[in-house]
């Protein structure tokens, strides 16, 4: 028997949670009200100055320790299972915590688990396997993993805090777009709509799999040698989500050309066929009011919202390998622009 049965039966763990992966976050306009007004003042006594924090809802915090050439990046990320196999679980959700480093041109450095168990309902030996697909992932990226905290909970939950360094005169940020430079994507999309179908109906996705698990490291270096200085990582607000927070802090409009952006094989049939999670639908609400659609058609809509779990980084400039998506342009009557 191996460890993902029980009596000989099959143990789904996405049949444990409400919902998947990134799909599970809050949605952003409700997360953005409780947000509002809660940027800290900068304690009298801290060390170092704050480079990115609350204001532009960047990927991770940045602090530029005095007197050096390094900026500390710290961030946290965890959610529910977005696949039924642990081992693979804990990769991809090891991949997605790493992403926000890659995303703002750093260097992970250190990780510490992030685990909620139902201990009663699930057996250990699961856990044991998040936690080694978690490990192997950090082990991939050069990034130390020591310790964590752990809490039994009803719903299975696993991530990572993460801490990593940065040249801080070269960070990748979300406020840095500007008009005329071109849109990349490294990852197509889609991770959303066949985790849905995969919960739904037991189908196995193994090249959904391959995209979540793989690292950004390799994009972000190229970012960071082709001179960008805009990004952000595409994960649970979708593509439109992403893009519609870029373009606001960047004070442009961010235009979309719907035939360029790439999807994964069966993407569009598990959108035709209503594997649309409810994190996407509300990533649509949200940016439907500030997007002029150009007769984009429902499913098209959906897709760019598609709520992604270690999708790929959105890059304001082009490197190797990145397919061009579109444009930012002056800003106009809308931030986003679907043609």
């Amino acid at each position: 028997m191996s460890a993902n049965t029980a009596s000989g039966t099959t143990l789904r763990l996405t049949r444990y949670a409400h919902g998947g992966g990134c799909a599970c976050k809050i949605p952003p306009g409700e997360l953005e009200r409780v947000l509002a007004g809660l940027a800290p003042g900068v304690p009298g006594d801290a060390a170092g100055t704050l480079l990115v924090g609350l204001e532009t809802g960047d990927d991770a915090a940045a602090v530029h320790l005095d007197g050096t050439g390094i900026a500390v990046l710290a961030t946290a990320d965890f959610f529910t299972p977005v696949v039924d196999d642990p081992y693979d679980w804990g990769r991809i959700a090891a991949a997605n915590a790493l992403s926000d480093v890659y995303a703002m041109g750093g260097r992970p450095l250190v990780a510490v688990n992030l685990l909620a168990w139902p201990r009663d309902t699930l057996p250990l030996e699961l856990a044991a396997l998040v936690l080694r697909g978690g490990l192997d992932v950090t082990r991939e990226a050069g990034c130390h993993l020591a310790g964590g905290h752990s809490v039994d909970d009803p719903e299975p939950k696993y991530g990572m805090a993460v801490t990593g360094i940065a040249d801080p005169d070269r960070l990748l940020r979300n406020d840095a777009g500007r008009a005329g430079l071109p849109l990349s994507l490294t990852k197509p999309l889609g991770v959303g709509v066949l985790n849905n179908r995969h919960k739904a109906t037991g189908e196995v996705f193994p090249h959904a799999v391959v995209s979540m698990a793989a690292l950004n490291r390799e994009a972000s270096e190229a970012a960071l040698a082709a001179g960008i200085r805009c990004a952000t990582d595409v994960t649970g607000f979708g593509l439109l989500g992403h893009l519609y927070k870029l373009a606001r802090a960047s004070g442009v409009t961010a235009v979309v050309d719907a035939s360029a952006v790439p999807y994964l094989e069966g993407a569009c049939e598990a959108a035709r066929d209503g594997f649309v999670s409810g994190g996407t639908r509300r990533n649509l609400a949200w940016v439907a009011p500030h997007t002029d659609f150009s007769g984009a058609d429902e499913v098209t809509r959906l897709l760019l919202a598609d709520a992604q779990t270690s999708g790929g980084l959105l890059l304001a400039g082009e490197i190797p390998g990145a397919p061009v998506i579109g444009e930012l342009v002056p800003a106009g009557e809308y931030p986003l622009v679907v043609r």
